[in-house]
């Protein structure tokens, strides 16, 4: 409920990972009402639509009042949720009486989505590790960067691109001419990605400061006096997320 009111995307816990599909599938996230605050409030498409499936196994399990209110409940998906994508999902599962076959088949259709876009994922942790050991140029692995989200744009976990584009920000390996590039590319995003990567960025502490000095620089030129405010806002919220976790998960790599 604090990442709907906050307009943000769905994390485990403040300050902690952003929620990938497989939090829903696997188990890790098993409370009716969180499943379906997900599906109403995830701005990844693909998290939304993961969501839908546990709560959808639940209803056909269901009978007599029981059913009705899962009924209810994924009407109310359907009228509110963010994403288009559940908002049709949620019609069809209704339409279908809860089939376990309308079921399956929304999970073979998330996976057909999902699968070859972490395929892809894992063919650019292959460029990534090239640049790592000077294999490829600078130009050459931000044509792949830029190849990379592309393909994966509303396909990948959010989440997932998420960490990459982090972990690309603050590696000590990756030079910082290269992260300056990635940084004005981040700026041209849409609104709600741009906020959730840049204000990861400047609530770093493992960001290079330069980084975080071209950051600053570009966002008062790019963007307007409020969407400054919000930027700051935002990262100031992330800080004191990271302030009040354990010693443990902040110095994690």
């Amino acid at each position: 409920m604090e990442c709907g009111a906050l307009d943000t995307n769905l994390s485990l816990a403040p300050g902690s990972r952003l929620v990938i599909t497989d939090d829903l599938l696997d188990g890790t996230v098993v409370d009716a009402a969180a499943l379906s605050m997900a599906a109403i409030v995830a701005r990844d498409g693909q998290v939304a639509r993961a969501a839908l499936i546990p709560l959808g196994v639940s209803a056909s399990k269901m009978s007599g009042r029981d059913r009705d209110r899962y009924e209810q409940l994924f009407a109310l998906i359907e009228e509110s949720a963010f994403a288009p994508q559940v908002r049709d999902s949620a019609e069809a599962l209704i339409r279908a009486g809860f089939r376990e076959a309308r079921i399956r088949d929304l999970a073979a259709e998330l996976g057909g989505t999902v699968g070859p876009a972490r395929e892809r994922y894992r063919a650019f942790l292959d460029v990534i590790r090239l640049l790592t050991e000077g294999r490829i140029s600078d130009g050459a692995f931000l044509d792949e960067f830029l190849d990379f989200t592309r393909q994966v744009a509303g396909k990948l976990d959010f989440g997932i691109y998420a960490m990459c584009v982090d972990r690309l920000f603050v590696s000590e390996r990756i030079p910082l001419s290269v992260k300056s590039a990635l940084l004005l590319e981040v700026l041209t995003y849409p609104p709600l990605i741009r906020r959730e990567l840049v204000t990861t960025l400047l609530a770093s502490t493992r960001v290079p400061p330069e980084l975080g000095q071209q950051a600053r620089s570009e966002l008062v030129v790019r963007l307007t006096p409020r969407q400054q405010t919000e930027i700051r806002l935002y990262t100031l919220l992330k800080r004191s997320w990271q302030a009040r976790r354990p010693m443990s998960e902040s110095v994690a790599p």
